[in-house]
């Protein structure tokens, strides 16, 4: 008797047992998991979300997202460590999800300079434990966030999933890269369909505080300078949160499948032995940091004052994406203007913190 293929038993299972489709999401308390699970909520997913609440930013911010997700009777969550197998494998076993969307980690390129070991533990070791996790589980698909970062020195733009990526500037994306590297073994090893994200600076409501958008605004109320590094010649791909969040829910049924006879398609980033691919989520459209911040003086209605400064260690000049290959899979691209973006994160910022 032939046994029947991953897809098929999920299919049987889900039938059999009448439930909603099933998404795990590590960092349902984060920024973008946030955005994620409330989108897949009202598409009629059900989720569980997974979530440590560590402190490198303002927890009540965190806890104030998870409150607003439990309000939706499919959502439920687990707060604990990526690094925690025991704990992250029995709430998996529970669930038992049809797909994991993976977008915990310890964030932010300048911190992996002062916490480098911070990075270790929770982006490879926890990375390596939804990897188990999820061939044990043989789900229908693994989506793991990985970052532009990792484009790292690269000068070629805009940058495509198909660039050669071994110049990496930062411990944070030396760890993505990583991660992109263990997925592809378990895909070509166990034939576990993997997508991995690289996204371009998102930003929006319930942004995270150690970013330039929520920074800046958050100084330029309270009469501070903002630092301005090398000297606003710097030029970033911003996306909006509720862009990516959208691409990502179309991408979660865009299942790689390796190619019988190995050969992929020109611009596709498909690996030619395993069902993984890569794919960038961007706004295809790069932004001068002075333009950014013009931006937000724009909407604040309050000129800033701005201190200029060299670039830092571990930041890149550039970034700018390529998003034919998301276009091409899902038919659809990020296009939210700038400013437009920034404005609906100014009300929600002045509203959230009544400034």
């Amino acid at each position: 008797m032939v046994a029947p293929s991953r897809g098929q038993a999920l299919s049987r299972r889900r039938k059999k047992e009448k439930v909603l489709k099933r998404v795990f999401i590590t960092g349902t308390a984060g920024f973008i998991g946030f955005h994620l699970a409330k989108l897949l909520l009202a598409e009629g997913f059900a989720v569980h979300g997974y979530d440590a609440m560590t402190d490198y930013y303002d927890v009540r911010l965190k806890e104030r997202r998870h409150a607003m997700l439990q309000q939706n009777e499919h959502f439920q969550a687990t707060i604990g460590m990526l690094e925690d197998a025991d704990l992250l494998n029995r709430v998996m076993e529970d669930f038992r999800p049809d797909v994991i969307v993976h977008l915990a980690g310890q964030a932010g390129v300048r911190y992996s300079m002062e916490n480098p070991r911070s990075y270790l533990e929770s982006n490879i070791v926890g990375s390596f434990n939804i990897l188990e996790a999820a061939n044990q589980l043989k789900v229908e698909h693994l989506l793991m966030a990985s970052t532009s970062s990792v484009y790292g020195a690269n000068e070629v733009q805009p940058f495509r999933e198909t660039d050669k990526v071994d110049l990496q500037v930062s411990f944070y994306a030396a760890t993505k890269k990583s991660c992109e590297s263990m997925a592809h073994s378990y895909a070509h090893l166990w034939g576990l369909p993997v997508t991995m994200f690289r996204f371009f600076t998102v930003y929006g409501p319930w942004g995270r505080p150690d970013m330039a958008l929520f920074k800046f605004t958050d100084a330029i109320l309270d009469g501070r300078p903002i630092d301005i590094y090398n000297n606003g010649e710097m030029y970033r791909d911003f996306t909006y949160i509720d862009d990516l969040v959208r691409a990502i829910h179309l991408l979660i049924e865009a299942v790689p499948e390796r190619p019988e006879d190995g050969q992929v398609d020109e611009g596709d980033s498909l690996s030619p032995v395993a069902p993984y691919r890569v794919v960038n989520i961007g706004n295809s459209n790069k932004v001068r940091l002075l333009d950014f911040v013009d931006a937000i003086e724009a909407e604040l209605g309050i000129k800033a004052e701005r201190n200029y400064l060299p670039m830092q260690k571990g930041d890149v000049y550039e970034t700018y994406a390529n998003c034919d290959l998301l276009k091409s899979l899902t038919d659809y691209a990020p296009k939210t203007d700038i400013r437009a973006g920034v404005g609906k994160f100014i009300h929600w910022f002045r509203d959230y913190y009544d400034k």
